[in-house]
C-alpha cells in the first residue's frame, strides 16, 4: 500500500473547498436568510444519513443556540418503509444534507415533506442529483469528486455551509467574522500533528469519543471514522450522559478521545477527562492546554468562535485516522464491505 492516502489528500482540500462554497453561496444564502427572518419556521427538521447526519447534528446546535428554533432529526424509514409521511409541515423548514443526493430513503422523505408543504433546502455535493431535484432550494457544496470511501472534505463543507446558513439567517456579525476566517483556521488545523492518537490507539479494539454541545455531532463523525477506516468499535457519547451506564466499562486501558470546545462546557469535559484517567483509561483530549492528571493533550488551532471550534477538529483528525488505519494494516480509502453511496431504503 502507498504511504499516500486519498482520505488524507481530500481532507487537505477542505480549506479551499470551504472558501469556494462560502463565496459561491453568498447571494443564495443571503436571500434565504432574509426570507427566514421574514417568515421564521416554527420547526426545523433535518434529513440525512451517516457523515451528513453528523453535520446535521452540528447544525442543530447552531440553530437552536443562535436562533432558538427547535430542530429535530427525521427518521427517513418512517416514510420509505413504514409508509407514514408527515401531514402538515407548512410552517417547517426541512434541511436535507447529502454528499451524493442518491440515498432512496432520504429522497423519499424529502419528497414527502415537500408534499406536506415544507420549505426544503438541500445541501448536496451533486447539484444534479435526485435529492436536489426534490428540493425547493439547492445549496451546492462544490467539493468536487471524492474518491475515498470515507467522506472528509464533503463533511467539512457540509458543516461550514450549515454554519453559513445560520450566519445569514441570524445576521450575526460575530459568527460572520468567524466564518470569514474559517478557511485559514482549517488550514492551520490541517498542519497540526495528532501523532499521539496514532500511537495511543494503534492496538485499540474499543474506544469512547466524548464531547458536548456543538462538538457532539463531530464526536459522532469521529467515532464513525474509527469504525469505518480503522476497524475500531468506537462510540460517541455526550459528556453529560457518559457518567451513567457507560461509565461502568471505563477501566484500565480503555482508550478515550475527549473533545473540549472553548465554551461553557469545557471545564466539565476536562474534569471528566481527569476522572476517566483516574480510573485507568488512556485519555487524549483536544482542547486541553497542557498535559494534566494523566491526560494527553492534542493540539487545536487557536482563536475559534466557540460554536465553530469543533469544525476545525476534523482537518487534524482525518489524516491521523488515515495513518492509524495504515498502522493497523488497513487501507482507509477502501474499507471492506463498504461503498461510497449507501442505498438505504
Amino acid at each position: 500500500m502507498s504511504d499516500q492516502t486519498l482520505m488524507a489528500a481530500e481532507a487537505a482540500e477542505a480549506p479551499d473547498v470551504v472558501r469556494r462554497a462560502l463565496a459561491a453561496n453568498q447571494d443564495l444564502l443571503g436571500a434565504l436568510g432574509e426570507e427566514l427572518r421574514r417568515q421564521p419556521p416554527s420547526l426545523v427538521l433535518t434529513c440525512a444519513r451517516g457523515s451528513s447526519d453528523h453535520a446535521a447534528l452540528f447544525g442543530k446546535y447552531l440553530i437552536e443556540q443562535r436562533l432558538r428554533v427547535p430542530v429535530a432529526s427525521m427518521a427517513p424509514s418512517v416514510v420509505s418503509v413504514a409508509g407514514a409521511p408527515p401531514r402538515d409541515l407548512r410552517t417547517a423548514l426541512v434541511i436535507a444534507v447529502s454528499q451524493s443526493g442518491r440515498s432512496p430513503d432520504v429522497i423519499a422523505a424529502v419528497r414527502a415533506c415537500a408534499e406536506a408543504g415544507a420549505r426544503v433546502v438541500a445541501i448536496v455535493n451533486d447539484a444534479a442529483s435526485p435529492l436536489a431535484e426534490a428540493a425547493s432550494l439547492v445549496v451546492p457544496l462544490g467539493a468536487g469528486t471524492e474518491r475515498s470511501v470515507a467522506a472528509t472534505k464533503t463533511c467539512i463543507a457540509s458543516l461550514a455551509v450549515l454554519a453559513d446558513l445560520v450566519r445569514h439567517w441570524s445576521d450575526d456579525p460575530e459568527l460572520s467574522a468567524a466564518l470569514d476566517g474559517l478557511p485559514g483556521r482549517l488550514s492551520a488545523a490541517g498542519a497540526l500533528d495528532w501523532a499521539a492518537m496514532v500511537e495511543a490507539f494503534a492496538g485499540a479494539q474499543n474506544l469512547f469519543v466524548i464531547s458536548r454541545g456543538a462538538g457532539f455531532g463531530v464526536a459522532h463523525e469521529i467515532a464513525l471514522k474509527f469504525k469505518e477506516t480503522c476497524a475500531i468499535h468506537a462510540e460517541a457519547f455526550s459528556a453529560a450522559e457518559v457518567e451513567h451506564g457507560p461509565m461502568a466499562i471505563v477501566r484500565n486501558g480503555l482508550p478515550v478521545l475527549m473533545l473540549a470546545a472553548p465554551d461553557q462546557s469545557k471545564p466539565e469535559v476536562i474534569a471528566l477527562a481527569a476522572r476517566f484517567a483516574a480510573r485507568g483509561a488512556r485519555v487524549l483530549c483536544a482542547g486541553l492546554d497542557h498535559a494534566a492528571g494523566g491526560v494527553t493533550p492534542l493540539p487545536v488551532a487557536p482563536g475559534a468562535e466557540p460554536l465553530l471550534a469543533p469544525l476545525a477538529w476534523l482537518p487534524s483528525f482525518y489524516p491521523a485516522a488515515a495513518r492509524l488505519a495504515r498502522a493497523r494494516g488497513l487501507d482507509p480509502d477502501r474499507p471492506p464491505f463498504l461503498n461510497k453511496i449507501t442505498q438505504t431504503v
